[in-house]
């Protein structure tokens, strides 16, 4: 019942205002720097404050989009989406992650797409992020790395690939300084790359993807966060 959900809002919101220590939007209430822009999938499940153990406020700057998708369309053309690209600009935020997760329904929206076609009743707002999509869809299915008849599994090789694909787009898009760095993860909730639920799975920096290059990027005990499918 919509009145159930209402009350519950409040009694979370009075928990959060409950929890907060003395002064805790101190240093942030005029002004923010975070740390970095993390564009995630719009899930449910995917919670980015809670995968990067986020407790105060002004560190994570977090939109999100259908399928962690860092681009939108202005005037016919394919830009850096505005929510991800304001804190680079106006807030000093020099890293960007781009967090794609295990299970993803747009993907799987986009490769149905790309197999059977558009489906009638999908809302218009909906469709025009899945069919923004559908290129890395049908990119995909002409990698070679990528084992198409391979029903089980597919779709999270097809979130690894479509993080590569928005890393680079970020990477050669003019409106994103050269000294910014691009991190791309994985969010793991089914056991697909390993076997701790909820981790964050390192698989692209700056659009390296060797495993080997990117171990070395991290220190020693993180270094089996670091995992690829492709």
């Amino acid at each position: 019942m919509p009145e159930t959900t209402l009350a519950e809002l409040l009694e979370r919101n009075a928990s959060h205002t409950d929890s907060m220590p003395a002064a805790f939007f101190e240093g942030v209430e005029t002004s923010q720097e975070p740390a970095a822009v993390s564009v995630c999938c719009s899930d449910s499940r995917v919670s980015q404050e809670a995968m990067w153990d986020v407790q105060e406020p002004g560190w994570l700057f977090t939109p999100s989009t259908i399928g962690n998708q860092v681009w939108d369309r202005h005037g016919g053309e394919q830009v850096v989406d505005g929510s991800v690209l304001y804190p680079v600009t106006y807030a000093g935020t020099d890293v960007m992650l781009v967090v794609g997760h295990t299970g993803c329904g747009a993907i799987s929206a986009a490769l149905d797409v790309v197999r059977s076609g558009p489906s009638g009743g999908t809302p218009s707002g909906v469709t025009k992020w899945v069919d923004l999509l559908a290129p890395v869809i049908e990119s995909g299915l002409d990698d070679d790395r990528i084992d198409v008849d391979r029903d089980v599994g597919l779709v999270d090789q097809l979130v690894e690939y479509n993080v590569d694909w928005q890393i680079r787009f970020l990477e050669e898009s003019e409106d994103v300084p050269d000294d910014i760095s691009v991190f791309g993860f994985v969010y793991d909730f089914q056991g697909v790359y390993g076997d701790v639920p909820g981790r964050a799975y390192l698989v692209n920096v700056d659009g390296e993807t060797d495993t080997t290059a990117l171990e070395g990027l991290v220190p020693e005990e993180y270094r089996s966060h670091v995992r690829r499918l492709l």
